[in-house]
């Protein structure tokens, strides 16, 4: 059970909305190299334009880099990443953007590739929305990838999304439904793993099931859900596992069937999938951060290999009302001071 003695302090308006005056400088740190025709970008996003590729465009466009894009869609299907990879190959482009973990890994590989010839090591990448490069296996050290990957970083770090969850709601049980095979999700299971004596919860996983080829199915998700709850969990989290955020709008009706709060890492969780509550890093920010680190790759001429990896300063705290009244569980009204508070 909780223990309040080990309870982690509620977060207050500066944890969400505190650090740098402004989320991305735009400028250059340096000398522009010259620009005699646009970048071509061979960019590869998994299910479809998101805000993630507004906030992008529009950076590289209000600091008048040009760019051409050579626009692929995995559609949800990892089984099309090497049929891109042999397509940057005979392209050649300036750069490649990737979004989301699986779409990169697919792209770039491990910085220990064991396979190099499978994926793309001599062109520069740069990633949105990828949780753990680190954990996953993507770069040795965010700090200094040490190969042509850099990126954006879209997950606030899960302590803090934990501290945030507790400030609405202790935590007790806090249930978890994953794809196994991700490595994202492997990632943040583990960190959830061990925070739990020290934040003072229990873990209830599961894993969604999988078809004959080993892929994640949706099949018997309510019956998964229905099992989370049966076990006391008073939380289901809802960390930023790809396969999970294309089944929202089964997740977080079968959750609310049982009365159990949803909270989400990742902001369509929230704006889309319905969770009650989430502390997010916008997706439009993220782009635009991606984007900044893709202007110090095409237009200062800086080797990615030695851009770090980063996260926003700034996060959002959303809260959704019409889900905290079905429930009956309204947040601390102070929490309201900071909150974006959605009504409909």
């Amino acid at each position: 059970m909780h223990d309040p003695d080990r309870s982690p302090p509620p977060l207050g308006r500066r944890a969400f909305l505190g650090g740098a005056a402004g989320l991305i400088a735009a400028g250059a740190a340096g000398p522009a190299l010259p620009q005699s025709r646009p970048w071509r970008i061979y960019r590869v996003t998994y299910r479809g334009r998101t805000e993630v590729e507004d906030g992008f465009d529009d950076y590289l466009a209000a600091n008048g880099i040009a760019a051409e894009f050579i626009e692929r869609d995995a559609d949800r299907d990892p089984g099309k990443l090497p049929g891109f990879v042999e397509e940057i190959r005979e392209l050649r482009p300036d750069l490649v953007v990737t979004w989301g973990t699986s779409v990169t890994l697919g792209i770039a590989g491990r910085h220990d590739d064991p396979a190099p010839e499978t994926h793309v090591h001599d062109t520069p990448v740069v990633f949105a929305l990828v949780s753990a490069p680190e954990e996953s296996g993507l770069v040795a050290d965010n700090d200094a990838p040490g190969r042509n990957v850099t990126g954006a970083v879209h997950i606030v770090p899960p302590e803090t999304q934990l501290r945030a969850m507790h400030s609405y709601r202790p935590i007790e049980r806090l249930g978890v439904l994953y794809t196994a095979s991700e490595e994202n999700s492997a990632a943040i299971l583990e960190e959830l793993r061990a925070l739990r004596e020290r934040m003072g919860y229990e873990l209830v996983e599961r894993q969604f099931r999988v078809d004959g080829d080993g892929r994640p199915t949706a099949e018997g998700i309510e019956e998964l859900i229905a099992e989370i709850a049966g076990e006391g969990a008073n939380w289901l989290y809802l960390l930023p596992d790809t396969f999970l955020g294309t089944q929202y709008d089964r997740v977080v009706p079968a959750a609310l069937a049982h009365a159990l709060p949803t909270f989400g890492a990742a902001e369509l969780a929230i704006r889309k999938g319905g969770a009650l509550v989430g502390l997010i890093s916008r997706y439009y920010s993220v782009g635009q951060l991606a984007a900044s680190k893709a202007a110090r790759v095409l237009r200062d001429g800086e080797d990615p290999a030695g851009i770090p990896i980063e996260t926003l300063k700034r996060f959002s705290l959303i809260i959704n009302l019409p889900v905290a009244e079905k429930l009956d569980l309204y947040p601390p009204i102070e929490m309201l001071n900071y909150a974006e508070v959605l009504t409909g």
